[in-house]
């Protein structure tokens, strides 16, 4: 028998110790900025159950859910056998809908948002509100794999529930420029929207179709343009003249205060009711938001926009919405989120409002390589290796060894004697930046050969220059 040849799933990889340290280095900044913004670590369990899941995403992303099957036998009743319902021959030709209740209750976490939701309510007794957390963990959705879009990946979340505050969606807005711009991914765009405002485009249609088939069908105009979204709403039952009244409203322009200006005539112009209380609340939020980052002495206004074509696909959204895309890269998102008021009113809890976002951070980990914009030392986990001439010096330089990493200097000593040629193209393998030499000769002298590998450059040292010179 032929051995089998091993293969990953689709949509799923593995990460070399090079690609690690750079993803670290991306996680190690956005942990850095969400605690500085006084954000706690948090993780959930990788598994929820379908029930916390569904219906949190909309139809599309349900239909994204990956879901794991029972343990047991779903045809056979055993004894001990904890399923609830077994599956029978009238389900299996009714089809999914009719055996997947039987077979499936748990699920793998589509994003971090729903489960902490799920932890807010069952812990709401021992938490103190405004409760602000982090997370840093995968998740997965059963998505077609493509450039940037994959089946496994880690999201970043930053959400804050149990305040109104719009000081909140201002704090978003600077956590996620100084995320980026220490990243180096200045040429950014923060887009920034209200739930309220394309609630009110909805009024301005007339109450045609249904307000998620809108934004459903906005939320994809980047991806398939003005004639695809006509064509997708004709299909969910809006008129060809209520779309062409939604592109006079979403080609509204200007700066950020002046298409709030703006919007608000247009809203009088298309019949917005001046007591559309969700339409005018969400023009009056943005501009809250506005005066808090002036307050901060925010700067960077050009990568500041005031996006009305911007949806988010998510239905639990409510208020304001954001989304970061990175401008000098072919790239979707790498960043989104937005106020959510009623999300753990379905666990039980309601009144609780919050607000959140989250990075992509393997898009922003293909932006940082295709711009090349990661430190050349972030792959580098062996600053210096020991050379091993033979059995008497290996025990030599093991005090030396715990001199270095005693004094944090990450080391190691090639673990067999031989030649130093081979010494030395394993460490430039691994993009060790020194060699540490002590031969015979160094030995007697009590010094050191300190190599630098990308020069070549040798120099006698004592062991404290020596560790001076790597502490550097």
């Amino acid at each position: 028998m032929s051995a089998q040849q091993p293969s990953i799933p689709q949509g799923t990889r593995d990460f070399g110790p090079a690609v690690v340290a750079r993803r670290n280095y991306i996680f190690g900044v956005i942990r850095r900025v969400f605690e500085k913004f006084g954000y706690a670590p948090l993780e959930t369990p990788t598994l929820e159950n379908l029930s916390v899941l569904t219906g949190k995403y909309g139809e599309e992303g349900d239909q994204l859910l990956f879901k794991v099957l029972n343990s047991g036998n779903f045809l056979k009743k055993q004894k001990g056998d904890k399923i609830k319902e077994q599956v029978t021959p009238e389900d299996l030709l009714a089809g999914p809908r009719a055996v997947l209740p039987k077979v499936a209750e748990k699920g793998l976490r589509y994003d971090l948002t729903v489960p902490f939701a799920r932890y807010v309510v069952m812990n709401r007794n021992t938490l103190v509100f405004p409760f602000k957390r982090y997370q840093i963990q995968p998740v997965w959705r059963a998505d077609r794999p493509q450039r940037g879009r994959y089946r496994e990946f880690y999201q970043c979340d930053a959400d804050v529930v149990g305040t109104n505050s719009l000081l909140c969606e201002a704090e978003i807005v600077l956590m996620m420029s100084e995320v980026l711009t220490t990243l180096g991914l200045t040429d950014h765009t923060i887009k920034i929207n209200h739930r309220g405002v394309l609630g009110a485009f909805y009024k301005a249609l007339g109450g045609e179709g249904t307000e998620v088939d809108l934004f459903t069908a906005i939320d994809k105009l980047d991806k398939i343009g003005r004639e695809g979204v006509e064509k997708e709403l004709l299909e969910r039952g809006f008129s060809a003249a209520a779309t062409e009244r939604l592109f006079d409203l979403l080609s509204v322009g200007g700066d950020f205060e002046e298409k709030l200006e703006r919007l608000l005539a247009a809203f009088a112009t298309a019949g917005v009711e001046p007591d559309n209380a969700d339409g005018y609340r969400g023009l009056q939020d943005l501009q809250q938001v506005l005066t808090y980052l002036r307050g901060f002495g925010f700067e960077k206004w050009k990568n500041l926009e005031f996006d009305v074509t911007l949806a988010r696909g998510l239905s639990y959204y409510t208020g304001c919405i954001f989304e970061i895309k990175i401008n000098n890269v072919n790239m979707g998102s790498v960043s989104g989120g937005g106020r959510y008021d009623n999300l753990t009113g379905a666990f039980g809890l309601p009144g609780v409002s919050g607000v959140g976002f989250s990075f992509g951070v393997d898009r922003l980990y293909d932006c940082l390589e295709e711009l090349q914009l990661f430190p050349e030392a972030v792959a580098t986990t062996t600053r210096c290796l020991l050379a091993n001439f033979d059995a008497e010096s290996e025990v030599a330089v093991l005090p030396v060894l715990r001199r270095l990493r005693e004094a944090g200097i990450a080391s190691e000593l090639y673990p067999e004697p031989g030649k130093l040629g081979r010494q030395f193209k394993y460490a430039d393998g691994k993009d060790i930046p020194y060699v540490l030499i002590q031969g015979p000769e160094e030995r007697a002298a009590g010094r050191f050969k300190l190599k630098t590998l990308a020069t070549g450059q040798e120099q006698t040292v004592t062991l404290e220059e020596a560790l001076a010179e790597l502490a550097n």
